[in-house]
């Protein structure tokens, strides 16, 4: 049992979306392309607001639930990739993000990073190592982020949760002057967070998150990014 984590429950939101991530910051909220364990029963609408849509579903041999979001931002390709591969900032706008640190750079479009997510005492905080893959389809344009995670890429530290089980994937698909994009995330904070706890609060973090990402992608300095390997 991580010391700690059994004595409240209030700031559980704090433990989800960071995974962007992310990053990818989806992030970025981290990242494993998702697998046939996250088929089987229907999304079920959570949440709703300012246009980002928020499911859970049951997850095949697990009691914690996946995250599906849904939404449009008003953006290019271009400068949504600017904002994921921007890993310093990711505590910008990725929920609950205390650093984001790129550990590797394999290419323009792989890398590695690892990101610690803070939550208020007495729970213990987590953290994470991802391995990123952006990938675009020449067709249809349509933005993927595959990624694997990693978790004895680095030592553990001391007071801090390592998360061991991540399953995610976003998809990015322009339409017309905006994009359509959709995460699914299903994650194990591990820990002694009981799951139903884990699930009452499953979609905070996400609608956090994509909220701040609107505002985020619109930041002068992603303005006029472009890439050799993104067409818009």
């Amino acid at each position: 049992m991580t010391q700690g984590d059994g004595h409240t429950f209030k700031h559980l939101p704090l433990l989800f979306m960071k995974l962007i991530s992310g990053s990818f910051a989806f992030l970025i909220a981290s990242f494993l392309f998702l697998s046939h364990s996250l088929m089987g029963q229907g999304w079920e609408l959570r949440d709703e607001d300012d246009g980002i849509k928020i499911y859970t579903r049951s997850v095949n041999n697990s009691d914690i639930k996946a995250v599906k979001v849904e939404c449009e931002l008003e953006a290019t390709l271009s400068q949504l990739t600017a904002v994921l591969l921007d890993i310093p900032a990711s505590n910008e706008w990725v929920y609950a993000t205390k650093f984001c640190r790129t550990q590797k750079v394999i290419s323009q479009t792989e890398f590695i990073y690892h990101s610690e997510i803070e939550v208020p005492w007495p729970i213990s905080n987590r953290d994470f190592i991802v391995r990123i893959k952006i990938d675009q389809d020449n067709t249809t344009k349509k933005l993927t982020v595959n990624g694997e995670n990693l978790p004895r890429y680095l030592s553990e530290k001391p007071g801090v949760v390592r998360i061991t089980q991540t399953e995610s994937t976003w998809t990015v698909t322009p339409k017309g002057k905006k994009l359509k994009v959709e995460f699914v995330l299903h994650v194990d904070p591990g820990g002694s967070i009981p799951a139903w706890l884990i699930n009452l609060f499953a979609t905070q973090g996400p609608k956090e998150t994509f909220l701040n990402l609107k505002a985020q992608v619109k930041k002068v300095e992603y303005r006029d990014a472009s890439f050799p390997f993104i067409v818009d």
